[in-house]
Parts: structure tokens; sequence; C-alpha cells
């Protein structure tokens, strides 16, 4: 991403090198693999690779104070905690989506919090507007 005169945008930890990017591009040709070839295993691999170079942008963005990524950081949480509970502790479903809700509202509160502190009081930035 390149940045524009008054952009403040977080920079990666290692440099210019487009490691966020080229994670997202790994991803799509890997689920167009998977998808082409009918392998579920390069569909699931592909969409965690997509997943994974959006996420560490958010994650940078969210906790330096540039852009509130709450929803999505804490959704991410849900969806590993119910995952978690389904598949590893094979829990019905109903239990896990409630567990992942709860987990949801904490964690909602706590990258609120995190925001806040980074960005000097704000509670959400969204291009132009300030909360």
């Amino acid at each position: 991403m390149k940045a524009t005169p008054g952009d403040d945008r977080p920079p990666a930890p290692w440099g210019s090198f487009p490691l966020a990017e080229l994670t997202v591009l790994a991803g799509i040709a890997t689920l167009a693999i998977g998808i082409a070839g009918g392998s579920l295993t390069a569909i699931g691999v592909g969409v965690v690779l997509g997943a994974l170079g959006g996420l560490e942008v958010s994650v940078r963005e969210h906790f330096a104070g540039y852009r509130s990524h709450t929803i999505l950081l804490a959704g991410t949480v849900f969806v590993i905690v119910v995952g978690g509970l389904f598949y590893l502790a094979g829990l019905i479903l109903a239990i896990c989506l409630a567990v992942g809700a709860v987990v949801f509202a904490a964690a909602s509160l706590a990258l609120r919090g995190a925001f806040r502190r980074a960005s000097g009081g704000l509670s959400f930035r969204v291009g132009g507007l300030r909360g």
C-alpha cells in the first residue's frame, strides 16, 4: 500500500516487503487451484492464506490506532472458538455458538478499549469519520 500525504498508516515490521499482499495472492492462487482440481484441502489452505493476509493488516492498523477493526477481529476470535469447541472438543453446535457469542462480546470490549488507547481516545476511525 502506497502512503498518501498525511497518511499515518502503520508500517509493517518487515519494512516495505509486501508480505501481506503476497500471502493474499498465494491464497487466491491456491483457492483457484483447489476449485479447478476439486481439492477441499487446497480450497481450505487458500481461504486460510487469504484470511491471514488481510488479518495481519487489520491487526496492525487496529493496534496502531489507525483504523478500528473491532468487529472483524472479534469475529475472528468467534470463529476460532466455535470451530475449536465444535471440531476439537466435540461439543454440540448450540453450546459452541453460545460460548462463542460470550467470547465475541468480551473480545469486542477489549479490542475497543485497545483501539481507544492506541488512537488517543477515539472509539472508531473510518476514512474521514472520527468518533
